[in-house]
């Protein structure tokens, strides 16, 4: 398929492109030619292959969603300035009544 100018101005209007005239002519040309490549692509028979979601096989990087307790709460809490024995303790920052 080959994209005349009269075409290829009216695609710059609807995608709202206003290329300057010295660059009408050669984008024109690369459109037809990317156009051109996909005719080419649509020749290729498909018939007996099934359609891919990737050509790369994907595994699930994720682990499963299982709660598990890794480390003791004495152990956490060891590490803070200051806790009450369950719960850390920090400065207040809001100002109540």
């Amino acid at each position: 398929m080959s994209l005349d100018k009269k075409d290829f101005l009216h695609l710059c209007r609807l995608s709202r492109l206003e290329p300057d005239a010295s660059a009408q002519e050669e984008m024109a040309q690369q459109c037809s030619r990317i156009l051109a490549y996909m005719d080419k692509l649509a020749e290729v028979d498909t018939t007996d292959v099934e359609p891919l979601y990737s050509p790369v096989i994907h595994e699930c990087a994720f682990r499963d969603d299982v709660a598990e307790r890794r480390r003791e709460r004495s152990a956490i809490l060891a590490d803070a300035p200051q806790t009450d024995g369950a719960f850390f303790i920090v400065p207040r920052i809001v100002e109540g009544k």
